[in-house]
């Protein structure tokens, strides 16, 4: 799913689920879409601080945990980002010939993952974080309880769990101290000058249109990733 995190002007943060994640229209991916195409450096900026996060969830055994020998044998829900998730992929889709494809979440042939967390340049690292060899978690017994203690991921696409368009932009407009900014749903009945766009395909992020300057974006890659990461899930 996706998310945003930014501190506004008025001292309050703006902490929200993007309804993109359901393929809906977002005010402030809407607002971000028409601050980019201004062409100004200093709304580019502000966009980047206020962008949308792509999040991932995961049921997950917590086998060792010396800082928190509680949690061990526990299946916990754990958020990463692209990070941790492209070396899941790369485990699950290897790049070289000699390397055997993992799906590090089957119970049986799945593989252990160590996080290993460095602070480079201030923010935290996961580059030395990887993979063990692959082995079964345990009997058929200790599995089928490692399956019912599974958590439910239903709640991350769940309509219910977010705020409606309205809500978002009310709360938007409270942490920018402004009025309930114009979206482009309401500019387009106002017949203003504004770049079009097709409704987004959840997770991604509204494509511009192609005559204006488009914001930089993964979000394309990323959708083509999260795609290949289910049909290889479902075949295993």
């Amino acid at each position: 799913y996706w998310d945003h995190a930014f501190k506004g002007p008025t001292g309050q943060w703006y902490i929200e689920k993007s309804l993109t994640s359901l393929g809906q229209q977002d005010p402030l991916s809407e607002l971000n879409s028409k601050m980019w195409n201004t062409g100004l450096e200093a709304d580019k900026t502000t966009v980047r601080q206020r962008k949308r996060q792509l999040r991932y969830v995961a049921n997950v055994l917590i086998v060792s945990d010396p800082s928190a020998p509680e949690n061990e044998g526990q299946v916990r829900l754990y958020r990463f980002g692209k990070k941790i998730f492209d070396k899941i992929m790369d485990s699950m889709q290897p790049q070289f010939p000699d390397e055997k494809p993992v799906n590090p979440f089957d119970m049986w042939e799945g593989a252990d993952f160590t996080i290993k967390i460095r602070k480079v340049e201030g923010y935290p690292n996961y580059d030395a974080s990887s993979f063990k060899s692959p082995s079964t978690v345990g009997d058929d017994e200790s599995m089928e309880v490692l399956y019912g203690k599974q958590h439910d991921l239903s709640e991350f696409t769940d309509p219910k769990n977010y705020k409606t368009y309205d809500e978002l932009k009310a709360r938007l407009a409270l942490v920018l101290g402004e009025q309930a900014p114009r979206t482009v749903q309401e500019s387009v009945s106002l017949d203003d000058e504004i770049p079009s766009f097709d409704p987004p395909a959840a997770p991604a992020a509204s494509a511009p249109a192609a005559s204006a300057p488009s914001m930089p974006s993964a979000a394309a890659d990323e959708d083509d990733i999260m795609a290949k990461f289910a049909a290889l899930a479902k075949d295993d």
